[in-house]
């Protein structure tokens, strides 16, 4: 398949380009941070998102969504990147949409994604508890109850676990920490009793959370998939929120990557630009050929997970993974080549790097895909 958009998705493309420039820019995300603000993305733009079809892009038209598809998510993903737009669309729109479309039952898919798609619901995925990326480490336990379950745990690095309305919550019915098999998806009000939330500020500006389930009661309406087999599913959604990650890393990365030949362009020491010297020119021009590269790989990802989402696991991985090296070489040879100037916080090019270092860790870094990938092929 032809590593391009197509009419629908270019078109698409520009319709993000022009609408995040103007009503989400960077400067944005500088006013939510320096105001404090607890939430973390204007709800009011959000509403905006929705009524243009993005909180929905991968729900079905049957439940008020657009069903645009993979790619087109990371058509949106890339231009909120480019744009550090804050908002819950890889948490709610890739990954709550996701675990729904796909794996809930059809009485979970007439509750929750009516509401997704009009942007009325904000949810969450929680899978880590630890200090990196493990998802068959899962040890919060959830007991067995009378008819139901008590959860019991803690999760961590929870991206809009602070404000969700709902959360997936990846929990241990059989076996133990480490074993893949008797994992089970719950889907949980964030407001039950027995949850306790803790909002965690990250690098980048934008909000995360710490949870803590103490005996938290969930029926078998809740369950997502199949007792003791949800791993597999967990995987499919985790694929669709890296390849989400990915795109919104190649954005930052082609924006970097912009201001910085822009820069290159204008300023002067022994009275001529910068870019005219030969050794910024060869890191400019490695540069360029590595976001290439990248850019291809991402929407190779995007295209399986439309194509083939059962086997699109591995392409996700490589797109991680190299998305991830990319856009911090993008972001640090930003900084570098901006010198002195790059450095301050006035500057935005440093908001692009931290940015692109909570997403490179989120869902696994370089290391945990490349050792995933060597897995999965037998090594």
């Amino acid at each position: 398949m032809p590593l391009v958009l197509n009419e629908e998705q270019e078109m698409l493309r520009e319709s993000a380009e022009g609408f995040l420039a103007e009503r989400a820019p960077v400067a944005a995300l500088r006013k939510l941070r320096d105001s404090g603000d607890a939430t973390g993305f204007d709800r009011g733009l959000w509403k905006e998102m929705a009524d243009m079809g993005w909180a929905g892009i991968l729900v079905d038209e049957d439940y008020g969504g657009s069903g645009f598809g993979f790619v087109g998510a990371g058509v949106i993903a890339e231009e909120i990147g480019r744009n550090l737009t804050a908002s819950p669309f890889l948490s709610t729109s890739i990954l709550a949409a996701t675990a729904l479309q796909k794996f809930a039952s059809d009485a979970q898919k007439k509750e929750i994604l009516p509401k997704i798609s009009a942007g009325d619901l904000v949810m969450a995925l929680a899978v880590d508890e630890g200090k990196k990326h493990a998802p068959s480490q899962t040890a919060l336990v959830a007991e067995k109850s009378g008819n139901g379950f008590k959860l019991s745990g803690d999760k961590a690095f929870v991206s809009d676990g602070h404000v969700a309305d709902k959360v997936i919550v990846s929990a241990r019915t059989a076996g133990a920490p480490g074993e893949e098999s008797g994992i089970t998806l719950f889907l949980v009000n964030a407001q039950a009793k027995g949850i306790a939330i803790e909002r965690t500020a990250m690098v980048d500006s934008r909000n995360a959370a710490r949870m803590t389930f103490d005996k938290v009661d969930a029926t078998g309406d809740d369950v997502i998939g199949e007792v003791d087999g949800g791993y597999m599913a967990l995987e499919g959604v985790l694929a669709a929120g890296r390849a989400g990650l990915s795109a919104e890393m190649s954005g930052a990365a082609q924006a970097a990557f912009r201001m910085t030949t822009d820069y290159l362009k204008e300023r002067k020491q022994f009275g001529t630009e910068i870019g005219r010297f030969q050794a910024l020119q060869h890191r400019a021009a490695h540069l360029y050929s590595e976001i290439e590269l990248m850019k291809s790989v991402v929407l190779k990802a995007l295209q399986d997970l439309d194509n083939a989402f059962g086997m699109a696991g591995v392409t996700c991985s490589l797109a991680k993974a190299k998305a991830g090296d990319v856009a911090k070489l993008a972001a640090l040879e930003a900084v570098q080549m901006h010198g002195g100037i790059g450095m301050t916080d006035e500057y935005d090019i440093g908001l692009y790097l931290k940015r692109i270092r909570v997403a490179q860790e989120m869902f696994g870094d370089t290391a945990y895909h490349a050792d995933r990938i060597a897995r999965l092929r037998g090594y």
